[in-house]
């Protein structure tokens, strides 16, 4: 992917909108960012919109006004979709072209999965049902959207299954004519074989021979369940260079591969069909919806095809969020490496991932920033519990009585919420981010009791975060230092940057690297102070920018467990 707009933030946005902007950044694609929005004089709807800097995305990038056009007036043209992000409208002045959207208030899907482990099959399910609706609905249109994964799987406010990002749709089908399409797009995980296989004798981003776009979203589809199912993709990419699809492919389906030994023989007989190398073989939406595993019921799929149990879903995903303290947290995991350095680039068509074989070993673009640096840190901060209403992060509360201990000196012991007065219990303990640090994750009933929507329970902000009684000085040294021992190199800072960094109150280390499906992950380790429940902390945010999501909640375990006794933890 490449990287942000130059000068985005700062170059101003269009003029005369049809509606006001209300938020910082709450996403990033390679030419655009961004941001909630609603109608001049009222307070709602919230919608989202996508600004695209032209000149970033057409003089420096790979995108031509042909593909945004396109872009828009297919998302236009799918019209309304209960699984669909919803385009609501577009415009452009000289700098910029906006594309106002239906807001997906529960945020990212896949930034609510554990990494290596999956949701239940129920669940599975579930977003796999609301995904094949989804695209079905696409197909019957005409077009494909050419680019399912997990970072264009959103959610509703209730929960329910939103796919979004349509910048490389495509047209298979005009006037009951099937059209074969040519441009290499796709993310090397989920991208059919028959595109990355295909002849490229004229150009490296167009096949010689086309493909059926809505058979290869099939495939597309198919890597999604299994990576709701475990939390992993089979593999890195479906070549001959990849041990893990070669052994697919040389045993028809029937791998040893230790993934697909968790998976119950009704769903490795659905996989197989979406999975068929040969595209004239793989299965049609239609023996999909027919497949015993597919029309099996479900307790959270309503007759409208919507969540029935938003609480319930919600509840069970959260205690499925878990991280292990005891595991080694540079060790390699499954398919962390390649073992070609020639690794194949499928994704820069138009957007270029950062893990161009160049990039591969060369995680050295992360440097530590102030937020006032040239590119400053833009993105929303989601709401704290347990915080002073109106009280600056970086202000002390006038007369503050709380224990500053752990501000002082080193931890001599992990710090756990029983240490602190029952007060500050009471309020941290509503913070559903904490429950992923328990050895038994359980879903404090004060979160379920009150709640009436999904994202009551499991909010639309990214659970990629902690609270640590360290103070900021102290803590950045211990994350840097993790983040090197992760391969993450980060330039040396001096005292005078932590002096700074302590007068703001915050702190960010830029983070750009190639993950361990050699695909770009970029973002933000945030550190900031705040008053929480009457003590003074540090909460410490992962902020992606783009990249894989699940890929992204792998990266902050890692570092979790590498500071894990300076992370807060219930009991």
């Amino acid at each position: 992917m490449a990287p942000a707009p130059p000068g985005s933030q700062i170059a101003p946005l269009p003029l005369n909108l049809p509606f006001r902007i209300i938020s910082k950044t709450i996403g990033q694609g390679a030419y655009a960012s961004i941001r909630k929005a609603c109608p001049l004089h009222a307070t709602n709807p919230v919608i989202a919109v996508k600004f695209i800097n032209k000149e970033h995305a057409f003089k420096q990038g790979r995108l031509t006004p042909k593909q945004l056009k396109l872009e828009i007036v297919l998302h236009s043209h799918l019209g309304k979709h209960q699984n669909i992000i919803h385009c609501v409208g577009s415009g452009e002045d000289t700098i910029w072209t906006w594309i106002a959207m239906e807001l997906a208030e529960g945020g990212d899907l896949f930034d609510k999965i554990e990494a290596d482990e999956g949701v239940g099959e129920d669940i599975a399910h579930f977003y796999f049902t609301q995904l094949v609706s989804a695209v079905s609905f696409m197909h019957s249109k005409g077009i494909a959207h050419r680019d399912i994964k997990p970072e264009n799987v959103l959610l509703s406010g209730q929960g329910d299954l939103k796919l979004a990002d349509f910048g490389l749709a495509a047209l298979f089908k005009k006037d009951g004519n099937l059209r074969l399409c040519n441009t290499v797009c796709g993310s090397p995980p989920y991208i059919a074989p028959e595109i990355v296989s295909g002849r490229r004798s004229k150009r490296a981003d167009m096949l010689d021979t086309g493909y059926l776009a809505n058979v290869s979203d099939i495939w597309s589809c198919g890597v999604v369940l299994f990576v709701l199912l475990v939390g992993n993709t089979p593999w890195d990419e479906p070549t001959m260079r990849s041990e893990e699809y070669k052994e697919y492919v040389e045993t028809n389906g029937r791998t040893t591969d230790e993934l697909w030994q968790k998976l119950p023989p009704e769903i490795v007989s659905l996989l197989r069909g979406m999975l068929k190398v040969n595209p004239a073989s793989r299965f049609t939406l239609d023996e999909i919806r027919t497949h015993p595993w597919f029309t099996k019921s479900n307790p959270y799929l309503s007759p409208s095809g919507t969540n029935a149990n938003p609480i319930g879903l919600a509840t069970q995903m959260l205690s499925q969020l878990r991280i292990d303290f005891s595991q080694d947290p540079t060790a390699s995991q499954r398919g962390g490496q390649s073992q070609d350095p020639d690794v194949m680039d499928v994704d820069f068509f138009p957007r270029r991932s950062n893990a161009h074989p160049a990039n591969v070993n060369m995680i050295s673009s992360t440097q530590p920033e102030t937020p006032v640096a040239e590119t400053p840190f833009d993105w929303e901060r989601p709401p704290r519990l347990g915080t002073h209403d109106g009280i600056s992060a970086s202000q002390p509360v006038a007369g503050d009585t709380h224990r500053a201990t752990y501000q002082s000196q080193p931890l001599t012991q992990t710090p756990f919420l029983s240490q602190f007065p029952s007060s500050t219990q009471d309020l941290l303990s509503q913070d559903p981010s904490l429950t992923q640090f328990t050895s038994n994750p359980s879903v404090p009933l004060t979160l379920t009791q009150a709640a009436r929507k999904f994202h009551d329970v499991l909010p639309n902000y990214s659970l990629a975060r902690f609270l640590s009684p360290l103070s900021l000085s102290l803590l950045i040294p211990l994350l840097v230092e993790a983040l090197h021992k992760l391969g993450v190199p980060v330039p040396p800072f001096s005292e005078e940057h932590i002096e700074q960094w302590e007068r703001d109150g915050e702190a960010s280390v830029r983070v750009k690297m190639a993950d361990g499906r050699r695909q770009g992950l970029n973002g933000h380790v945030v550190v900031e102070k705040g008053i929480f429940g009457g003590e003074r902390m540090c909460e410490v945010r992962f902020v992606k920018a783009s990249g894989d999501p699940l890929e992204w909640r792998r990266f902050f375990k890692r570092v979790v467990v590498s500071v894990g006794d300076v992370v807060l933890r219930p009991g």
